[in-house]
């Protein structure tokens, strides 16, 4: 199981907005707060945004070697459609809009988000098939 995420961001309070509402909505729960970042709970695992000095960039780019997406279970497709809707007043910007919400493939039910900071977050429907075919998404 995993433990923890931490993602390092270049603007905390921005970070806070936007991943507090996402994770808020998806059921997580403020766990930690100190002066660089904070961090969300669900059941062990948690998920940390920081503002490091330690930093090489000021940018963070899905398509680059390293992190590509966060993807999260988000509850029945009506959830998902909402959440969707929602998004875009907190900080998030629907990816392959044209294809919502069957961009990961036919089975796939889910909605694909990019923060201002360049983060995805994905949020799959529970009731949608198996896994997103990462070749359609490109």
């Amino acid at each position: 199981m995993l433990h923890h995420v931490e993602l390092w961001v270049p603007d905390l309070p921005r970070a806070v907005v936007a991943w507090g509402w996402l994770l808020g909505r998806l059921g997580y729960h403020p766990y930690q707060d100190w002066g660089h970042g904070r961090s969300w709970r669900l059941g062990p695992t948690y998920l940390v945004v920081e503002q490091s000095s330690a930093m090489s960039a000021a940018e963070h780019e899905r398509t680059r070697p390293g992190l590509n997406h966060l993807a999260f279970h988000a509850g029945p497709p009506a959830r998902v459609d909402a959440l969707a809707a929602e998004a875009p007043a907190h900080g998030w910007s629907p990816l392959f809009p044209d294809r919502y919400p069957h961009a990961g493939g036919p089975e796939h039910y889910a909605a694909y988000l990019a923060n201002s900071d360049g983060f995805e977050a994905e949020l799959v429907a529970s009731e949608a098939g198996g896994p997103a075919n990462p070749r359609q998404l490109r």
